[in-house]
């Protein structure tokens, strides 16, 4: 039997103006433990300006620096191998359902030889194909303590759910820096359809409600027309500080 990694029976959800969640304790104490202190150095990552200053090491960015770290790092390694297990997204679509959060989304292991409704196949693919299987993968993401930022958006298309995991030690953040993520409306109302993922400036909208950036925390985003969210400009004066994350996606394979 696989063992278990990620947690959520503390989850919790709101559910305007989109559906989000957070969970506290996703990891065991010393599996999270293990995982902050084996989190890949920067000079493995890749810039990634357009989203604000964002740092990023995964299957798309800086590939063969991502395999490389994850097949030597034994706990990540194991991460890894977790999450592409075929069963692991339609684990987390069994979890959105216990929150009333139903996406009518086949799992990886659903959609092989599924049909499918009309109705899916004209909302997630060609109204003549199968309906999607879905895939997860995982990015290593940082943004410098001192003024990093991303930018408002609502995440690209192909995205189902999102997982974001702080991945700090205890003591080592100050929350007067800030670094939590916001959900966002926008002000123009004629902004707040916004499936494509068009970016936004901070001045553009207001934020309803932060979930702070904390240890073994995870924010569960939902992918919909308006899960706008951003995390604004960080004001600690440590240059090396960095705030870093786990990010979990699970996507429909195009």
């Amino acid at each position: 039997m696989t063992k278990q990694m990620l947690s959520f029976k503390n989850a919790s959800f709101l559910y305007e103006p989109y559906p989000i969640g957070v969970a506290t304790g996703v990891f065991e104490e010393q599996v999270y433990k293990q995982l902050v202190e084996t989190f890949p150095p920067v000079e493995l990552f890749s810039f990634m300006p357009f989203h604000g200053n964002k740092y990023s090491l995964s299957e798309l960015n800086n590939p063969d620096a991502y395999h490389e770290y994850v097949r030597t790092t034994p706990v990540w390694n194991e991460f890894h191998y977790w999450i592409k297990r075929e069963e692991f997204p339609g684990e987390i679509l069994a979890m959105l359902r216990e929150h009333k959060i139903d996406l009518e989304v086949p799992s990886r292991t659903a959609a092989n030889g599924s049909g499918g409704s009309r109705l899916k196949r004209l909302v997630f693919g060609d109204p003549g194909s199968p309906p999607p299987v879905l895939s997860a993968r995982f990015e290593f993401s940082m943004l410098p303590a001192q003024g990093g930022f991303i930018r408002p958006h609502t995440d690209s298309p192909q995205k189902i759910i999102t997982l974001v995991v702080a991945m700090l030690g205890k003591g080592e953040w100050n929350p007067a820096f800030g670094g939590g993520t916001d959900v966002l409306r926008p002000k123009d109302i004629t902004n707040n359809f916004n499936f494509k993922n068009n970016y936004l400036e901070f001045d553009e909208v207001e934020t309803l409600t932060t979930f702070e950036y904390q240890p073994n925390q995870c924010v569960i985003f939902i992918k919909t027309f308006n899960s706008l969210h951003a995390v604004r400009p960080m004001t600690a004066q440590d240059g090396q500080l960095m705030r870093k994350t786990l990010t979990v996606n699970i996507e429909k394979v195009l």
